[in-house]
């Protein structure tokens, strides 16, 4: 019998309240649309309907936002990529699903590269609480490819997992500054050879 494959997830977030809720939806879609520095506080609030106290109350500041922000992007990819393993029979089928996944997201008309390289570019600092969260979703995201990949009982895979996560990289940054068809198909060459032809 095939051992479940477990894909590490935050705990579930409480209930938010209604406004802190619409406070981070807006967020969300400002902040990877325009980008986190063009997005000032005032833009935020009367984007989400809430007053400056109501903002202050729930988040204390815009860089206590971008935090929670990044989690919540990070909260999503676990989630997903937990549900993919779920529905999955084998490992090697997590990961192509992943691909897929990637590789639908890339070739989306609103698609605007990585939200955690996005997010990395304004917060130089290795140290800034964003940067430390970016980060952590990284290493997660590491962590579970190379699980995956010794799974599959791929020899090294700590390497081929870094070697994936280069090219998902370069596909999420080439898709969005060039030809999306030309970089998807790339990142197809490589993943197969992990997956074999596919």
């Amino acid at each position: 019998m095939t051992t479940p494959i477990e894909i590490p997830v935050p705990a579930p977030q409480p209930a938010l309240a209604p406004a802190k809720q619409r406070i981070l939806d807006t967020a969300d879609e400002l902040f990877y649309d325009e980008g986190i520095r063009m997005v000032g506080v005032d833009r935020l609030i009367a984007a989400a309907h809430v007053t400056k106290a109501t903002f202050y109350k729930h988040y204390g500041s815009k860089e206590r936002l971008v935090v929670a922000y990044v989690e919540h992007r990070h909260r999503m990819a676990a989630e997903r990529i937990a549900e993919f393993a779920r529905e999955a029979a084998d490992p090697t089928a997590v990961i192509r699903t992943l691909r897929d996944a990637i590789v639908a997201v890339i070739e989306t008309p609103n698609f605007r590269g990585d939200a955690f390289a996005n997010a990395a570019a304004e917060f130089p600092d290795h140290e800034h609480p964003v940067r430390r969260a970016i980060e952590d979703h990284r290493d997660w995201y590491l962590g579970v490819l190379e699980d995956l990949l010794r799974r599959m009982g791929v020899e090294l895979p700590g390497d081929v997992a870094d070697d994936l996560m280069l090219a998902r990289d370069g596909a999420m940054s080439g898709g969005y500054v060039g030809d999306p068809i030309a970089v998807t198909t790339s990142l197809k060459r490589a993943f197969a050879r992990v997956l074999g032809s596919d």
